[in-house]
């Protein structure tokens, strides 16, 4: 990102803001890492691994983040297939998708809040797939690759 000023800046001032959102720590961490299997970012995976551990995420939800399955809690899991859907669905939200992600609490500030975090792990994984980051030895041990999921009929 040092490569473009701008950008760097824009991160580092989105990055900041994300962190004043009404998502607490983990969902903010669901978000990022949602975006990031998404977007196959095999840097980021890694680090929010760690981060999601440091704000305290139960484990099973951490690999659940990392394998694309389900979270343990609801609310979570809600705010995990609102994050997916925006992504693979590049913002053009069904209300059925809205309608769930309202359904367990959140609100229409948080929805909004949601975009932010993408735009952050879009600028961050765009980013690192361009410039082909290598692992920093600090996240090793949660070296990732996206795990073929197999769709049911």
């Amino acid at each position: 990102m040092a490569g473009s000023p701008p950008l760097l800046s824009a991160y580092v001032s989105a990055w900041a803001l994300f962190s004043e959102t009404s998502l607490t720590e983990i969902e903010q961490q669901i978000v990022y890492q949602t975006v990031n299997f998404e977007n196959e970012c095999d840097y980021c995976v890694p680090w929010h691994t760690y981060l999601s551990k440091n704000v305290g995420m139960e484990s099973e939800d951490i690999d659940a983040l990392r394998e694309g399955s389900r979270l343990t809690d609801e609310r979570y899991e809600a705010l995990k297939k609102f994050t997916q859907a925006l992504v693979r669905l590049n913002g053009n939200i069904a209300q059925a998708d809205l309608d769930a992600f309202f359904d367990v609490g959140f609100s229409p500030q948080q929805a909004l809040d949601v975009v932010l975090g993408i735009s952050i792990k879009v600028m961050s994984n765009y980013t690192n797939s361009i410039a082909g980051t290598p692992l920093d030895d600090a996240v090793k041990a949660y070296k990732w690759r996206k795990p073929r999921i197999e769709l049911r009929s």
